[in-house]
């Protein structure tokens, strides 16, 4: 068994696969025993071919079609062997040394079941980046925010964040996870397809009674807005929906089941405001994104997506913000950031 598996899921991002793969490959020959491994969702875009061609040397993962982020690494993991997987996103480009930190991290914490490094934007390389920026919470309605990004307010990476810190979930475009951990929670919520599958996956960590830690001794520059784009209606409804699901999974054991139903009340009520709010505006196809989302999420709360769920909590979560982070944001703007500062524990 090796000792790290740095794992891509592609799906129809050939270019993105050019672009990115020989830095990552080179990144990790220096880490010892460690191996990039691509597998793909059944890209029709010649993805297969390319890499056949011009990187016979990386193992490729093939699957029958597209199963999403969620199921789609589930089902690739199945047939790898490693101490720890690194789920990385084909758009991401890796700086040099940035994988020894996780690893080293990982060896010398055994409490701690997954970790990532700083998000920083690829256009503009000195800025915290929407998806995970130096580590993510949540609100006490759900809403995730991140170290340096609340709404679509980022902030310049001047070192405010340059200790390990306890967070409630490291992001998915790059995330090193133990790979016994992984499987035995079930890995990802299957129902999510794409989106917030990782912060599931980290509150479900942290309630197995294991630390997520964001890492400032590493770096990774992410493109983004990959498979879809950032004011994609598909993106706000599974992201609504998929943030349904994880409070579903997670929140009664967590806060206990009386104080989880209120809060879903009032989450409900809130996305009822937004999506009357969508409507008055005339932007109809988020109105119905958010109507379908919910929807979708009543139906899909019946099913139990292969995960494994657990039946008691077995320890503390860190990273839930007991405000509302819309209204802070609303109200002090940039200067949120330095209320984000005093959330969670030095790791």
């Amino acid at each position: 068994m090796m000792k790290t598996a740095v794992v891509i899921l592609n799906w129809n991002t050939r270019d993105l696969l050019e672009r990115f793969l020989p830095g990552l490959i080179v990144s990790v020959k220096g880490e010892g025993d460690a191996e990039v491994i691509v597998a793909d969702n059944a890209s029709d875009d010649g993805s297969v071919e390319m890499m056949a061609e011009k990187f016979p040397s990386v193992r490729t993962i093939g699957l029958d079609r597209n199963y999403g982020f969620a199921e789609g690494y589930d089902r690739a993991l199945e047939d790898i062997e490693a101490e720890y997987f690194v789920l990385i996103n084909s758009d991401v480009e890796v700086s040099a040394g940035w994988l020894g930190p996780l690893t080293e991290w990982m060896d010398s914490h055994p409490e701690c079941g997954a970790c990532g490094p700083k998000l920083h934007s690829w256009y503009e390389r000195d800025r915290f980046e929407y998806a995970g920026a130096a580590g993510g919470y949540i609100d006490r309605y759900g809403y995730p925010f991140c170290r340096g990004r609340v709404l679509g307010m980022t902030e310049t990476d001047n070192g405010q964040y340059d200790e390990p810190k306890d967070v409630l979930w490291v992001s998915g475009a790059c995330l090193m996870v133990r790979s016994e951990l992984f499987r035995k929670l079930g890995g990802f919520d299957r129902r999510f397809f794409a989106h917030m599958e990782e912060i599931d996956l980290c509150w479900r960590i942290q309630l197995a009674g294991y630390r997520v830690t964001a890492l400032p001794f590493s770096t990774v520059y992410h493109l983004g807005g990959g498979t879809l784009p950032m004011d994609s209606p598909s993106k706000l409804r599974l992201n609504h929906r998929n943030n349904l699901l994880m409070l579903d999974n997670n929140l009664a054991l967590t806060v206990g089941k009386a104080k989880a139903a209120r809060i879903m009340l009032f989450r409900r009520f809130l996305d009822g405001c937004t999506a009357l709010a969508y409507l008055c505006c005339g932007k109809t196809s988020r109105f119905r994104a958010l109507r379908q989302a919910h929807k979708e999420y009543r139906l899909l709360r019946k099913e139990t997506g292969g995960t494994c769920r657990l039946s008691a909590p077995a320890g503390h979560v860190t990273g839930i913000y007991g405000g509302f982070i819309l209204l802070q944001a609303m109200l002090k703007r940039e200067k949120v950031f330095g209320l984000i500062g005093r959330i969670g524990r030095s790791a």
